[in-house]
């Protein structure tokens, strides 16, 4: 399956070298995307036996089958071949593995990566040992790199199928001619991308809607209705904008893309590791048997577990939050969760 192609607006563009590190669904789906761009694309696999295969194939069987490479997708699992002279570095591996892929890219020898190259993180989660985000956990291990975050409502098999996408781009230090050019590569006739200079809204709300989708999984899979599960987003997104505001984020920046959209999408995608997390957990299983079970990540499981951490070292009133937290870590019934909820005192929105 390979949807048509669209080349990018500017001819400027068609000159950056890409690399995409991590084979996983998304990783793949990016660079899927990229080449269709016209990009100069390679998709960095971790493992060799997995390069060969996907090389071989033209698929990634394992993560997202059924979406055929395109003609001009390299494949590799070297990493000092693939990042040299790369332009854009996207991590798109997930957030308990980036310090380990940041420092075998911080073993290179010098001269390997171009000191312009940027790092783009496409993980929604926190370090559960640091409480640190994505690029937060790239510049500890790369001091010298120029770091941002993609981030949005993206269901990995659409954009890999070419399906109308939105998505929020953001740097902190970065050039404007430099987000401008990654901004115009990637944008094209299935993907629209918006420059935000708010990376840590928009890195903050892409790892919190993770732990509210957990809270829409165990809403669903109790059966709980509509009014409730709307009642639920509503009240998520008046948290995510309490606990980001007291983080140093942006207001604004959690009614974007990054934020309420990618929470909407979260809750309510069937593809969404989270939801599907949360609804099993209302089963009656237990996290750490679904975890155990589980080939792919599932972010709100220990981001829920680091954002607890911070909320309470900075006294930040989360009550959903600290409910999912509740379920997660302390085996606590989804249904008392919400009993305890919806009993607490009442006050004005």
């Amino acid at each position: 399956m390979r949807p048509d192609s669209g080349r990018t607006r500017l001819s400027m563009c068609e000159s950056l070298k890409i690399t995409v590190c991590g084979a996983g669904a998304w990783g793949t789906a990016m660079a899927l995307h990229c080449e269709r761009q016209g990009l100069d694309t390679t998709l960095l696999a971790r493992r060799t036996e997995q390069a060969r295969s996907m090389a071989a194939e033209r698929e990634n069987k394992d993560y997202l089958p059924g979406y055929a490479f395109g003609p001009g997708l390299k494949v590799s699992d070297d990493l000092a071949a693939a990042l040299s002279g790369a332009d854009v570095i996207f991590m798109g591996v997930p957030s308990y593995a980036l310090r380990d892929w940041c420092r075998r890219i911080a073993r290179l020898d010098t001269g390997v990566l171009k000191p312009s190259a940027l790092f783009v993180s496409l993980a929604k989660g926190l370090e559960l040992e640091t409480q640190k985000t994505p690029c937060e956990i790239i510049k500890d291990e790369l001091p010298a790199a120029i770091v941002g975050s993609l981030s949005g409502p993206t269901f990995a098999g659409e954009v890999a199928a070419g399906k109308p996408t939105a998505m929020t781009l953001a740097f902190g230090d970065c050039l404007e001619g430099q987000i401008e050019s990654l901004q115009n590569a990637v944008s094209g006739p299935n993907l629209r991308v918006y420059a935000s200079r708010d990376l840590r809204g928009v890195e903050l709300g892409g790892c919190l809607k993770n732990v509210y989708a957990v809270a829409a999984g165990c809403c669903q899979g109790l059966r709980l209705g509509d009014n409730a599960l709307a009642s639920l987003l509503t009240r998520a997104v008046a948290e995510m904008v309490r606990v980001g505001q007291a983080l140093g984020a942006s207001l604004e920046t959690f009614y974007g893309l990054s934020g309420f959209g990618d929470l909407v999408a979260t809750c309510h995608g069937d593809w969404s590791r989270n939801r599907t997390f949360g609804e099993e957990l209302a089963s009656g299983r237990t996290a750490a048997e679904i975890i155990e079970s589980q080939k792919t990540a599932v972010e709100g499981y220990r981001t829920a577990s680091a954002f607890h951490s911070i909320c309470r070292r900075d006294g930040i009133d989360a009550p959903i939050l600290d409910q999912v937290y509740q379920i997660c870590y302390e085996a606590k019934p989804p249904m008392k969760a919400l009993a305890d909820l919806m009993s607490r005192d009442l006050k004005k929105e």
